[in-house]
């Protein structure tokens, strides 16, 4: 076994730094990105998504940019898409990083995750229509859910993860194809930050993306020809912002909702990486203010450690 056979992993909530300590990373051990972040995916959808593509400082990423915005993305594509750039990463001969903070994305990959295309149901959507947001959250909660509740904080969003439950639920004998091959070899790494200091970051980031022109971009995607909807869907920003564009919203009440909305989605977050290390799988979390240097010389210390068990545990059996 080789460091190169190893997935390395950087993941934590949003405005935690994962990005530039990823590229630091890759600069160091001659990697490349895939991103983990399910609403980067979009084109044109950049201010309200935090791509920020210039912190990648020439280190060549995937799996940004590469969806119309106004598409409905899933995780069927994404393992898909996910699988056929490790492949393409690996047989350049460099390393391969996954970066971002959507924990089903994650999750899925570490598990090996294989899933069929779900098709839609008109009659279940139908039956839906009309319910709230925490009423469609409780239907999807009742499932026994690979789905990441984390991102549902729109209706169309929630309707959609209750059809491809529901198809699962109706459809056991393709639950066969759900955990086949488990990345054997990943090292995962969650980047700290306490409650206050995320609070500040995100309260700061906010306002710069609304000075930049955050609430153009979401008219420019409107005139665009995107449905206010369909830009809706996409949760957060992207729901308040058009909320506001539309005339739903006051500026102060749209500021004031996202705010809040953001800090509630990071908290989600964190309740979804404890969930995965309840289900097996170890993140390592390393400080978010250390250096650059001092992240990556931690990083490849546990890879060292790590590779290390590894082997260890290979000749023992």
């Amino acid at each position: 076994m080789s460091n190169d056979d190893t997935l390395i992993v950087i993941t934590g909530p949003t405005a935690s730094g994962k990005t530039a300590k990823a590229v630091a990373l890759a600069k160091a051990i001659d990697a490349e990105i895939i991103s983990a972040d399910s609403r980067q995916l979009y084109r044109g959808m950049d201010l309200g998504t935090g791509k920020d593509l210039e912190e990648y400082d020439g280190v060549r990423y995937h799996l940004i940019d590469i969806c119309e915005a106004g598409y409905k993305y899933n995780l069927f594509e994404y393992l898909r898409d996910y699988r056929a750039a490790c492949d393409d990463i690996r047989s350049r001969g460099k390393r391969v990083i996954l970066c971002g903070g959507t924990g089903l994305y994650v999750e899925s990959v570490l598990k090996g995750i294989e899933l069929p295309p779900v098709p839609e149901d008109a009659s279940l959507r139908e039956s839906l229509e009309g319910k709230t947001l925490e009423e469609l959250t409780e239907i999807l909660s009742s499932y026994k859910t690979l789905h990441n509740t984390t991102d549902v904080d729109s209706c169309k969003r929630a309707i959609r993860a209750i059809e491809i439950q529901k198809f699962y639920h109706e459809h056991p004998d393709l639950e066969v194809r759900t955990t086949p091959h488990p990345v054997e070899n990943a090292l995962v790494i969650g980047v700290a930050i306490d409650r206050e200091s995320r609070r500040q970051r995100i309260t700061a980031r906010l306002k710069a993306r609304l000075e930049a022109g955050m609430v153009d971009e979401v008219r420019r995607l409107i005139a665009g020809g995107v449905e206010p909807e369909d830009l809706m869907y996409y949760g957060l920003e992207y729901k308040y912002l058009t909320k506001y564009v539309t005339g739903e919203l006051s500026c102060e009440e749209m500021t004031k909702q996202l705010e809040i909305a953001i800090h509630q989605f990071a908290k989600r977050q964190m309740t979804w990486f404890r969930g995965m290390e309840r289900r097996g799988y170890p993140l390592h979390w390393i400080d978010w203010r250390l250096s650059a240097e001092q992240f990556v010389a931690e990083v490849l210390e546990l890879l060292r450690q790590y590779e290390k068990e590894k082997t260890t545990d290979k000749t023992n059996k």
